[in-house]
């Protein structure tokens, strides 16, 4: 439903306005055509009763019994319902919140409970279609699953044991995690260096463990694999992949590895199974390249650490399919811990696909995720990572990579939505001639941090490593740039070149930048480069003569600020990425 809308809003040839896509989401996908598209005309543009805004009275006026939680949910994720106090919020934004609000209360059901009100305007004339209505599954994740499992609200001892017991763990993963616990517990909770919208994570109100039913198949019409089914697993899994995962929440719910790989002798399973089932290769590595004790974060990874992916590739074997995880949050008070662990030996190459979505659903969400990657020599990791989040959701992540001579890696990171994000991929380049590349791009909008960036510390003679971000920040949306690059006197004729630009759509909009750059010895050199701009005002102005809109004017030139960086990315990706910042952007300046 959500798709249907978006692509209707504001599109030729029928200009539909944000109640109106809103109906047309609907019917495309109930295939009831009772109310006429332009009896929601009079709603669009703020003009539904009491200034309410167009998509959500929609929403609410084809589900009248859900009326109520739709209104509610959507003033937690927008702030507001009203459409003049919906500061910072688009348009299309809000399209997209209502039409996924609706879904949730209607058709993740199998049949409609509430038939859509009669149009304001259809009488007696007024025909039904003679299409039959179809429960059809949605693009929208339907209702929130019951929890298989779930350790209640709250840390405390317990829920340690409580997670331990639920997956069977050994005596010493228990005492580390009990360890972790004390130590989390008895640290200082507030970092000094931090957005201060850090401190707002209600840590003694999220359930800290908690997952759905795991499933053998990635699609089907009921519970965990409608969801799965709804997040694209089966398709793209189908499409183009070697193997896929899905974690719900604290837990992977589902996995699969090609035969071809299998056979090869590589190693694709949920942490959990790596740990239990695959000891001999998980345990070396595991707690190795990012400690237990380093923050506040890696403490509270260690003691409930749940999920995330096992990969281990043998020396020579080189994956021409990528490997997929899909990471899916149901909503307030839920999170993940998820811990990654991949290892590459020597000459051997794999891509890694991260895909983390959310749900609409009123409070504040955790994902805080600790990856380890070990590269042998002339090993090769290419991680690319696609995360469109909620508004409530904060994303914390820790991610190191251990290279041996020769070996490379390269990050690719997009961040789109989200409350706060904090992310600066680490690459310890310890062997001779490795190598590290980092390219990411945010977009922040009203209520939202990204403070993002790379670390790259040249440990070997003969390295080199380049940092590429991209940052566009909307309303008063914030976003920061922190990297890290370190040279010690031992090493010789290493290299970096860091180049971060940003762009600021209005004037209440806010980048920073932050670079540590340490650089000894006679013959390594760094390279760093920074840019701030605004739109164009002149180039929208000439757009708007050539007949474009402003709306589409702007969103042109926003895609042209970071195309140039889109176009490096993997062709799996770098379409997907470029449609959801065009999403993004559309209708959401002025």
């Amino acid at each position: 439903m959500k798709t249907h809308a978006i692509a209707s809003f504001h599109r030729a040839p029928e200009r539909l306005n944000c109640a109106q896509a809103v109906l047309f989401g609907y019917q495309s996908i109930t295939h009831d055509r009772t109310i006429p598209v332009v009896d929601f005309k009079p709603f669009g543009g703020g003009r539904a009763p009491g200034g309410e805004c167009g998509a959500l009275h929609a929403a609410c006026l084809l589900a009248p019994k859900a009326a109520t939680e739709i209104r509610r949910a959507f003033r937690g994720c927008a702030g507001a319902t009203r459409c003049k106090e919906l500061n910072g919020f688009a348009c299309l934004k809000c399209v997209e919140l209502a039409a996924h609000l609706l879904n949730e209360h209607t058709l993740s059901k199998t049949i409609l409970e509430t038939p859509p009100v009669q149009s304001p305007q259809a009488g007696a004339d007024s025909a039904s279609s003679d299409m039959p209505r179809l429960p059809n599954i949605p693009d929208d994740p339907p209702a929130i699953l019951p929890a298989e499992r779930d350790a209640g609200i709250g840390l405390n001892g317990r829920t340690v044991e409580y997670l331990s017991d639920c997956k069977a763990e050994p005596s010493w993963l228990r005492a580390q995690r009990r360890a972790a616990l004390h130590s989390f517990t008895a640290a200082e909770r507030i970092l000094q260096w931090a957005p201060p919208s850090l401190a707002e994570i209600p840590l003694d109100g999220l359930r800290y463990y908690s997952a759905p039913a795991a499933v053998r198949e990635p699609s089907g019409r009921a519970g965990t694999a409608r969801v799965l089914d709804a997040l694209g697993v089966a398709r793209d899994e189908a499409a183009f992949l070697g193997g896929s995962q899905a974690q719900i929440d604290g837990e992977v719910v589902y996995g699969s590895l090609a035969e071809t790989w299998a056979r090869a002798g590589v190693v694709f399973v949920d942490s959990t199974r790596g740990l239990i089932e695959h000891g001999s290769l998980f345990r070396p590595h595991f707690g190795t390249v990012v400690g237990r004790d380093e923050n506040l974060f890696t403490r509270l990874n260690a003691a409930v650490f749940s999920g995330g992916s096992f990969i281990h590739v043998p020396p020579g074997v080189q994956l021409t399919a990528p490997l997929k995880c899909f990471m899916h949050l149901q909503g307030g008070g839920s999170t993940q811990f998820g811990r990654t662990l991949i290892v590459v030996g020597e000459g051997a190459e794999v891509t890694f696909f991260e895909s983390c979505t959310s749900a609409a659903r009123p409070g504040p969400a955790l994902h805080c995720a600790v990856g380890e990657f070990v590269l042998g020599r002339d090993a090769k990791l290419n991680y690319v990572a696609l995360q469109n989040w909620k508004p409530n959701v904060f994303n914390l992540a820790v991610l190191r990579a251990r290279l041996a001579a020769g070996a490379s890696i390269r990050w690719i990171d997009c961040n789109v939505g989200g409350r706060l994000t904090m992310k600066y991929p680490c690459a310890l380049l310890e062997g001779e001639g490795a190598s590290a590349e980092a390219m990411s791009i945010s977009v922040a909008r009203t209520g939202q941090h990204h403070d993002s960036g790379a670390k790259m510390f040249h440990l070997a003679s003969n390295t080199s490593s380049t940092i590429t971000a991209k940052s566009v920040s909307i309303g008063e949306g914030r976003s920061g740039y922190r990297g890290w690059v370190r040279m010690p006197a031992s090493v010789h004729r290493c290299h970096n070149h860091t180049e971060c630009d940003a762009l600021l759509v209005d004037r209440a909009s806010r980048t920073d930048t932050y670079p540590a750059i340490q650089v000894r010895g006679y013959d390594n050199t760094a390279q760093h480069e920074a840019s701030v701009s605004r739109l164009d005002e002149e180039q929208i102005f000439y757009m708007r003569q050539r007949g474009l809109s402003e709306d589409v004017a702007r969103g042109l030139s926003i895609n042209g600020f970071v195309s140039d960086l889109v176009q490096r990315f993997p062709l799996q990706y770098s379409l997907e990425i470029k449609k959801l910042i065009e999403l993004e952007m559309s209708g959401s300046v002025g």
